[in-house]
């Protein structure tokens, strides 16, 4: 993966812009940087990802401001870069593994969460079909005093259940891995989109554990326990 210092300083664009932070990202660039005195995320996209580009910027432009999602300044490309707006706040990954996080505002967001994937659904929904985040993890939602999603590269049609599973099997393996308090909150994510949209979830134990099992193309060295929980969900659901 390139440095994002790379772009900054072969582009005369780019020349004065200052990075703060990088910020993960499985395939591209990522960093909170000061452009102008203003605060921006850029995202780098490689090459071969082109397209993904255009997805994201695509949807970020329609959902605004209807959803709760980054404001894009601007498509650049020639390089293959969006910037967009910094929004201050806690990355969901982090609060929901934090001890300190109380598991009654852990529950309060799962629900707030499920919410937003309710709502981001019945927006793109179109002649019966959906498009889905594609990419929904922990790590691509900020919350400030609500819940922002991010990263819509992976955007595609599909079945609102994928991306609540996607969810779930997040949850569940990120650290601490697999704790009854990681069960309880995928199934309070799950009751409560159910009861916003009744009959959408289908197969749900299903889609989790094959969401596991695509987890192990980015984390080999943890393959033994995602098929361990894998097979287990598939045969007896949220059951810890």
């Amino acid at each position: 993966m390139k440095k994002i210092e790379d772009l900054i300083k072969t582009n005369k664009k780019y020349g004065k812009t200052i990075v703060q932070k990088k910020l993960k990202s499985k395939k591209n660039t990522v960093a909170y940087v000061m452009m102008n005195n203003k605060p921006r995320v850029l995202k780098w996209f490689v090459p071969g990802l082109k397209r993904n580009m255009e997805n994201e910027y695509k949807i970020l432009k329609k959902a605004k401001p209807d959803l709760n999602v980054p404001v894009v300044y601007e498509k650049d490309d020639k390089n293959n870069v969006l910037i967009m707006n910094y929004i201050p706040g806690e990355n969901l990954c982090d609060i929901i593994n934090d001890e300190d996080t109380t598991y009654e505002e852990k529950e309060r967001l799962m629900i707030l969460l499920s919410e937003w994937f309710y709502r981001f659904h019945n927006f793109f929904k179109k002649d019966g079909e959906f498009l889905i985040h594609g990419d929904s993890s922990l790590r691509n939602f900020i919350f400030t005093d609500q819940i922002c999603g991010m990263d819509f590269e992976e955007i595609r049609k599909g079945k609102p259940s994928e991306d609540i599973a996607g969810m779930c099997a997040s949850i569940l393996s990120t650290d601490p891995m697999f704790t009854e308090e990681k069960f309880n909150l995928s199934k309070v994510l799950i009751d409560k989109y159910i009861k916003l949209a009744p009959g959408r979830i289908t197969d749900i134990d299903d889609e989790i554990a094959y969401s596991l099992l695509e987890k192990i193309q980015w984390r080999p060295q943890q393959e033994e326990i995602l098929r361990k929980y894998s097979k287990k969900i598939r045969q007896k659901g949220l059951n810890k």
